[in-house]
Order: structure tokens, then C-alpha cells, then sequence
């Protein structure tokens, strides 16, 4: 079973094979093995965006050396499909919780002003 996560450059729908993390501190990207959970400081890539990725003047690339592999499946991989399936198959949709009504006579914070002419 491939990978459920997929290349994060645009357009790209590749299975992501590495992730790559910034240290800005020390003015290095960092691309490495695919991490076991998506982060939000980091970018899943597929091979050719891995292999491929520069950096701006001044700054180093530290990359894994040898070949990038799709990681097997982990459960938590297959549990997290296994609710994205139930979740879509749902008959019912879940109402999004009821909102507060407002005081009464009390309208909401905007208004709309008649323009100048």
C-alpha cells in the first residue's frame, strides 16, 4: 500500500519519500528520510523534489545519503485512513454545534454605512 501522504510542492501529486525541515538559525535545509508524522514545520517531498531542491546563496543543504524509499504503511497510517473512509461514507453529515444567539435587540458588530457620493 503506497503512502497517504503526498509531495507538498504544488501540483505535485507524488507519494512523499523525504522531508525536508529548515534550520534557519544555522542557514541549513535539511532533507532526510521520511518523518513518521506529518509536521508542521516540515514538507513531505517526492524523490525528484528531493533530489532536486536548492537553496538560497549563502545557505547548506545536509541530505540523506542513498536512495529515498516509501515507508511501509504504519498502523497509524492505516487508522487514519480507516476514519477518513468511515467519515466520508457517513450518511449523515455532522452539524456544525449551534452558535449563541446574540441579546436581544443587540445586532452584530458591523454595519454597513451609506457611501459618500
Amino acid at each position: 500500500m503506497p503512502s497517504v501522504r503526498k509531495c507538498s510542492r504544488t501540483g505535485c501529486l507524488e507519494p512523499a519519500v523525504a522531508t525536508l525541515t529548515y534550520a534557519y538559525s544555522d542557514s541549513t535545509a535539511v532533507v532526510g528520510p521520511l518523518a513518521t508524522a506529518s509536521e508542521p514545520h516540515s514538507y513531505d517531498l517526492c524523490e525528484a523534489h528531493a533530489l532536486r531542491l536548492t537553496v538560497p546563496r549563502g545557505w547548506e543543504v545536509v541530505r540523506h545519503e542513498g536512495e529515498f524509499s516509501e515507508p511501509e504503511p504504519s498502523s497509524d497510517e492505516l487508522t487514519a485512513l480507516a476514519e477518513a473512509v468511515r467519515e466520508a461514507g457517513r450518511s449523515d453529515p455532522v452539524s456544525a454545534p449551534e452558535q449563541p444567539e446574540a441579546a436581544p435587540g443587540r445586532r452584530g458588530h458591523l454595519r454597513v454605512l451609506p457611501g459618500r457620493a
